[in-house]
């Protein structure tokens, strides 16, 4: 498909997705080639034609669904996110689930992709110099609905390119180069337990010290869905937890419980009881 085609397609199907078309205008070239497969595999002619299949095939809502899933992900990725968790806010979670009478520090990472940034942050913990103050360990929940992802995930071995924010002392310290990529230490992805899951149909029970949504729900999910995501993620999140999203993202419009304890950063902080 030409370009205009795919854009008239993807604006035409986003709604019965429950999808806003904004988050996509940038990163569209992704979407739009796995939909030209998809014409070329059904002999369709344009993006007219897959329409009319959609409205006569209702299951292709799926698989149309699984086509818009962005990918892009790295380690680090928000460099000044990770510093600050790894500089302050380990640190703040850890002493909060002391006061508790906990020693588990525990994190859910909302849409994994192939484990970037769940073992970003696991790396962050291992090499925080504050969080050694307290006594706690780091437990790390990561979902994600794609399947393959989630075996990239647990294979833990990734080019060099996405490592390429990663200071180089901690690529020495935790990979290893192999002829397939570089390798993560057991030491890193040991805290990281992964499950296939759609946040729109499942979220893990909790309750959870911090939360990692970020360049999903409020990049591509139409506003009432991310509100209702919002919620259940809230519901999840210890009061004085955290809730980081992605650095250009805005939380759906509502009054939540929530302040930004480290100034700008996109990283809230749970206020008090939901109901």
């Amino acid at each position: 498909m030409k370009d205009p085609d795919c854009v008239a397609l993807l604006q035409w199907a986003m709604p019965h997705l429950r999808m806003r078309w904004p988050g996509f205008r940038k990163v569209r070239g992704q979407v739009c080639k796995r939909v030209s497969r998809r014409l070329r595999a059904l002999d369709l002619a344009d993006g007219v034609a897959y329409r009319s299949y959609l409205e006569g095939h209702p299951a292709e809502w799926a698989l149309l669904d699984g086509l818009c899933r962005i990918t892009i992900s790295r380690f680090y990725r928000d460099r000044a996110v990770f510093d600050a968790l790894r500089d302050r806010g380990f640190l703040d979670l850890a002493r909060a689930a002391l006061v508790r009478g906990e020693s588990t520090v525990r994190c859910w990472s909302v849409g994994c992709a192939s484990g970037e940034e769940p073992y970003s942050l696991s790396l962050a913990w291992a090499m925080s110099e504050s969080r050694r103050e307290v006594d706690a360990s780091l437990e790390i929940v990561a979902t994600e609905v794609d399947a393959g992802l989630i075996e990239r995930a647990r294979a833990a071995c990734y080019p060099a390119g996405a490592l390429k924010e990663l200071p180089a002392e901690w690529i020495r310290s935790a990979f290893t180069e192999t002829d397939e990529g570089y390798r993560l230490g057991e030491r890193f992805t040991e805290p990281v337990v992964l499950l296939r899951q759609d946040v729109r149909q499942a979220m893990p029970t909790g309750p959870f010290d911090l939360v990692l949504c970020r360049n999903l729900v409020f990049t591509y999910f139409e506003s009432g869905l991310q509100a209702e995501l919002l919620l259940g993620m809230l519901e999840r999140v210890q009061e004085r937890g955290l809730l980081v999203v992605g650095g250009h993202e805005a939380l759906p419009p509502g009054v939540w419980p929530l302040d930004r304890p480290y100034g700008a950063l996109p990283i809230y902080r749970r206020l008090a009881r939901l109901r």
